[in-house]
Formats: structure tokens, sequence, C-alpha cells
């Protein structure tokens, strides 16, 4: 891609965290979990600025120690437990505007507990959102291994209500999963979005959002049981999670 978009890339990390307390700042193969999606930012051919947005002080320390910028507070009705991914982007791109008249654009999400993607598949998404100025973004996605077609709810009046219908087919739940269409669940690898999709459009994919799909198997920090897989994924990994970018040393 020429370098002629403005990419930023976007890494939220509240302080708050029932899984793991201080998880993104807890240490995870010798770092603390929130640098290596630093790293990989700063490692990208693509982006050129790196910021985390996050309610935490010690998070901001952290984040500026492993060469990200944190040019404002996230305020913290942005930062509990059900805030949206939406809140946060659309408060920092307002942020930015206002406050440096800085409009990127493309915004890169890359969400700290996933901290085992390949630095080259960070820049093919942007490559592929880049290429195609009509879609608003681009989203990582894995074929699910379980099929909404064969879900189920209860109403309120107690009974079995299929989660999703297929048309032409009335009793599609009875169908072999081989004849069901395939699906896609959204994998928080990593997702590229167009400003004018949170902006405008009130959305983090907008009206229309090209598919990414990951086949590589997909590692997510929520638990401390993770922890070891994690760990050892990250060993393995090859220069994806940037082992020789160093951090920031700013002057005392």
């Amino acid at each position: 891609m020429p370098m002629t978009s403005d990419v930023l890339a976007l890494i939220p990390a509240r302080g708050g965290s029932k899984g793991i307390p201080r998880k993104n700042v807890m240490m995870v193969a010798g770092r603390p979990l929130l640098a290596y999606s630093i790293l990989q930012a700063r490692a990208s051919a693509r982006i050129g600025r790196v910021i985390v947005s996050t309610d935490d002080p010690e998070i901001a320390a952290v984040a500026r120690h492993w060469g990200a910028e944190v040019p404002f507070i996230r305020p913290r009705a942005y930062a509990e437990d059900l805030s949206p991914d939406f809140d946060v982007f659309r408060h920092a791109l307002v942020w930015l505007r206002e406050a440096e008249g800085y409009r990127p654009d493309l915004v890169v999400h890359l969400r700290p507990t996933a901290p085992t993607r390949r630095v080259e598949l960070i820049d093919q998404a942007i490559d592929l959102l880049a290429a195609h100025p009509e879609a608003d973004a681009v989203r990582s996605v894995s074929l699910a291994h379980q099929t909404p077609y064969k879900m189920w709810r209860i109403s309120p009046a107690g009974y079995l209500e299929p989660v999703v219908r297929l048309d032409g087919a009335p009793d599609c739940q009875s169908w072999p999963r081989q004849r069901l269409p395939p699906v896609y669940w959204q994998n928080g690898y990593v997702d590229v979005v167009r400003p004018r999709a949170v902006l405008d459009k009130g959305s983090m994919w907008g009206a229309c959002a090209i598919p990414f799909v990951v086949e590589e198997p997909l590692l997510e920090l929520d638990y401390p049981e993770n922890i070891p897989a994690v760990e050892a994924a990250l060993e393995r990994l090859p220069g994806g999670a940037a082992p020789d970018a160093a951090p920031v040393r700013h002057p005392v």
C-alpha cells in the first residue's frame, strides 16, 4: 500500500478487570500484557501513530514506557465493565480532532487481550480496507465451530424459539450441520475502521464491512487459566510480537 493514508492504532486498556485484576499491566512472558499490542503497532509498516486509551495512571505510564502516546485520560464513564468499544473510539476521535486537529484516515483496533497476533496480518488488514474506499471497516473473523442455525432461546412464555431462521427452511435446526450456511464469528484479532463509521454512522463497522478471515489458532487472555497457553504461543511466535523492539526511555 502506498503510504498515503494516515493510520492510527488505538489500543483500549482500562484499569478495571474482573477475570484477572490489573490484567493490562500483568507480566506475561517477561513483558506487561499491554506492551505486546504496542510493540506490534510500532513494528507495523503501515501504522504511523500509536495511542493507548486508558482511565488508569499506571497503565498510562506503562504505555508511554513501551512507546505509545497517551495524550488524554479516558473518562471513567467510558471505562466501565459494560462500556462499548464505540464510546471509547468516539471519545478518542473527537478529542484528537478538537484538541489537535488530527483526523486519521484509518484506525486500527488492537485489543491487549490478543497478544499473539502477527504484525504482517495487521498490515494485510490495513491494506484490505485501504484498497476498498467504499467499505467502512475490515473485521477479522474466524469460521464458527457452532452454528446459530441450531441455537435456541427461551421465550417469555417458556417456549423454545430459533435464534435465527433460514429462508425456505422452516426446520433448518434439524438439518445436518454440513447443509447449513457457513457462519463466522468476530474474533478480535485486528479490526480496522474508517472514522466516518464511528463519527457519522454511529457504528464500529458502519454500513459495509469486509471480512478478514484469520485461519490460525486464536488465543485470548481473559482468565488466569489462559496464561500458560498464551505465554507458550508468544514464545513460538517469531517476530510477531516484535521481540527486538525496545521500550522508550523518557527523560526524567
